[in-house]
């Protein structure tokens, strides 16, 4: 494993592949981690380091359940899976691995003015896995836009597989879209605001294009999460989301214009799609459109907001993944 990481305590496994890592960017605000968590490193091929928190499953627990590899969005970074759903995931027998894409978290920034594209960030993922994973295929799980990146991997799948063609995008176990920009992007969902919704539209933009989010705890709020959780929390995590995107993570223009997302023939990668009842950004059209993307149902859950993995009733989210997880080992793709 090609990992670096920060404390030589903390380290799993043959201690060469390990060392430790004093040039890496540290956030302003760090996030500290939880029992059993470790901070590595991860060194892409362009010698960029991208951070990544892991959480393995107990020792003694024998079942041979694919890895996770965790993606978030924008004004995110792996802080906000292992906050609850690493040592969910984790106590539940999955060795859980979330990402901060270069740019954001403790990752190393590429040059430029923005942290890439959904080729760049997909085929720094796809490095991870290859490099790291690649005797258990993983299940890939991203949310928001990391959602769209995880789109983009998958259909590099897809075109491997009908094209017989080489590429460097590992097979999947499965993959999971978390209140995910559908694959035609955001300009819809904008749209669709300003037509239906002019006040929701202005609060959005305010908070997000104009980062309103990063001044205001009620706009944080109202954008991220229930109307139930307390100014102390929201202000903890907004701070944590002032300090974790330093770089765009793309050129929305740019996006915007190589969308929607390769429409492929065959998936044989299984697909679940999430989305949040109280969803702020994301809204039951765009989840839907997601879902008839890849021919499934999507699940809308009832009391949780876009940042689903950290609102106040996160185990509800988690626990229709778990259930999918075990689903599927019925299925005969994995066993759990």
């Amino acid at each position: 494993m090609p990992f670096l990481v920060q404390n030589d305590d903390q380290a799993h496994g043959d201690s060469q592949q390990f060392h430790n890592n004093s040039n890496s960017t540290t956030i302003a605000i760090p996030y500290e981690l939880k029992k059993g968590q470790n901070r590595l490193f991860h060194k892409l091929p362009s010698g960029l380091k991208m951070e990544v928190i892991e959480q393995r499953k107990d020792k003694a627990d024998r079942e041979e359940n694919p890895p996770l590899v965790f993606v978030h969005g924008s004004y995110h970074a792996a802080w906000c899976w292992a906050e609850h759903w690493l040592p969910f995931f984790s106590s539940s027998g999955f060795d859980s691995y979330a990402l901060s894409l270069l740019g954001q978290g403790e990752s190393d920034e590429p040059l430029g003015t923005v942290a890439g594209t959904l080729q760049t960030h997909a085929s720094d993922i796809a490095d991870f896995i290859e490099s790291n994973l690649s005797s258990s295929p993983p299940v890939l799980i991203g949310h928001s836009f990391g959602g769209l990146i995880v789109q983009y991997y998958l259909a590099n799948i897809a075109k491997k597989q009908s094209l017989g063609a080489e590429n460097s995008f590992p097979e999947l176990s499965g993959a999971v879209l978390v209140c995910s920009v559908p694959p035609s992007g955001n300009s819809g969902l904008v749209l669709r605001y300003l037509f239906s919704k002019p006040v929701a539209a202005f609060k959005v933009t305010l908070s997000l294009a104009a980062k309103g989010f990063q001044k205001s705890i009620p706009l944080c709020r109202e954008t991220f999460f229930s109307s139930a959780m307390d100014d102390q929390l929201v202000q903890r995590y907004q701070d944590l989301m002032k300090e974790s995107s330093r770089m765009p993570l793309f050129d929305l223009r740019k996006l915007n214009a190589s969308l929607p997302v390769p429409k492929s023939v065959e998936n044989s990668t299984k697909v679940l799609v999430i989305g949040a009842k109280d969803d702020f950004i994301v809204d039951d059209e765009g989840l839907m459109e997601t879902g008839r993307f890849y021919d499934v149902e999507p699940v809308c859950i009832e009391g949780v907001a876009h940042d689903m993995m950290l609102d106040c009733s996160w185990e509800k989210g988690a626990e229709v993944l778990l259930n999918w997880l075990c689903g599927l080992s019925k299925l005969g793709n994995l066993s759990v």
